[in-house]
């Protein structure tokens, strides 16, 4: 979301046994021909989770991500009270299983993980990225996929506390070397390098912004932040990543909130092992809510590259949107996971939860029936 929402921020605007689950979706269809993986060798098996085509493939299977985020670990550091919201271990993993999910998608805080400009050491440096080491961990036991998600970032001293237009180029590719370095063992953890960017000719310098989005320009972010900084743009974050020797699958933004896609394909950074994905996030607020806006908007590229809907909810307690969503979104073999697995109230996240049993909100009974029904 364009912000964390718990008691502290506002809605944002558009713009998971030591068995995997039992069943995953498509994870049992056989990948179809769409070339060899562009980091390896055609005539050797590319071991873990990896892009062939337009489709995500892990040991000679297609595979969606379908699952839910976790939100916290972006906000309660740089807030000073905890590094998460709710648990991060078996009983967080647990009652999602039930309901298929075999992917949770992680926002953090870039600052908190480097452990700079003044946040509480408990809750920050080598506390803090050990604290997320173990929650991947602890999803990964169960066989679940997990997005890591540079969700709150900003420039200089200032400490993350909202949504910026665009990471900040002093600080946003330390961050991925140190995270990619810390996790590249693992093809099983995504990396999404920059949470929602919103970049026009009236916050940027940049003629082009899709141009600033690639190679970075410099914005402007009035409200709690007040200033101009340069940013980094996806092409440097893709090549700090790509330093640590990391080959994970790269998820990489668009314009809007991420719900413009438009101009991704020609602004696509160079990938030296040809693993980047598109990244989505639609919401029923976001200007783009029926199927003909989606099949105009994205049928198109999730034919040439793996489309992944990191975010997907509505604010109205219900599922009416997601549902539609998720049926289209199937027949292009496009992924979603749902905003988010917190107990807030379902208009404030969205929430998917009541509690971290597992109960479903109006709106998450949405997207549990949709999973048990794949």
């Amino acid at each position: 979301m364009r912000a964390a929402v718990v008691l502290a921020s506002t809605l944002a605007l558009g713009a998971c046994s030591a068995e995997p689950p039992a069943a995953y979706p498509d994870a049992g269809t056989p990948a179809p021909d769409a070339g060899a993986d562009a980091g390896a060798d055609a005539a050797t098996p590319v071991l873990g989770l990896h892009v062939e085509g337009n489709h995500l493939v892990d040991d000679g299977k297609t595979v969606r991500l379908l699952g839910v985020n976790h939100s916290g670990a972006e906000y309660a550091c740089a807030q000073g009270y905890a590094i998460f919201e709710g648990p991060s271990d078996d009983t967080l993993v647990l009652p999602m299983l039930p309901w298929k999910v075999n992917a949770v998608r992680l926002p953090v805080n870039e600052q908190c993980w480097l452990g700079i400009n003044g946040i509480d050491a408990k809750y920050s440096g080598k506390t803090y990225q050990d604290a997320i080491a173990a929650e991947i961990a602890a999803i990964r036991s169960h066989g679940v996929y997990v997005i890591l998600d540079l969700h709150w970032a900003a420039p200089g001293t200032h400490v993350p506390k909202e949504q910026q237009p665009m990471a900040d180029a002093d600080h946003a590719a330390d961050f991925w070397k140190s995270a990619a370095a810390r996790f590249k063992d693992d093809r099983g953890v995504l990396f999404d390098v920059f949470n929602e960017p919103y970049l026009d000719k009236t916050n940027s310098d940049a003629a082009d912004p899709w141009q600033c989005l690639l190679s970075g320009c410099n914005v402007t972010k009035p409200n709690n932040f007040t200033g101009t900084y340069p940013t980094a743009g996806t092409q440097s974050l893709v090549d700090a990543i790509r330093s640590t020797g990391a080959k994970n699958v790269i998820m990489v933004p668009g314009l809007a909130y991420t719900s413009d896609l438009s101009g991704w394909l020609t602004h696509m950074p160079k990938d030296p092992e040809a693993q980047l994905a598109a990244s989505l996030h639609l919401y029923n607020f976001n200007g783009c809510t029926d199927a003909t806006c989606w099949a105009s908007r994205y049928e198109a590229l999730a034919a040439s590259v793996p489309v992944i809907t990191g975010e997907n909810g509505e604010n109205d307690c219900a599922h009416g949107f997601v549902d539609a969503f998720m049926t289209w979104a199937d027949g292009k073999g496009i992924s979603y996971l749902g905003w988010t697995w917190n107990t807030w109230n379902c208009a404030q996240g969205p929430a998917l939860i009541t509690d971290y049993s597992g109960t479903a909100t109006s709106f998450g009974e949405g997207l549990k029936a949709h999973l048990l029904g794949l």
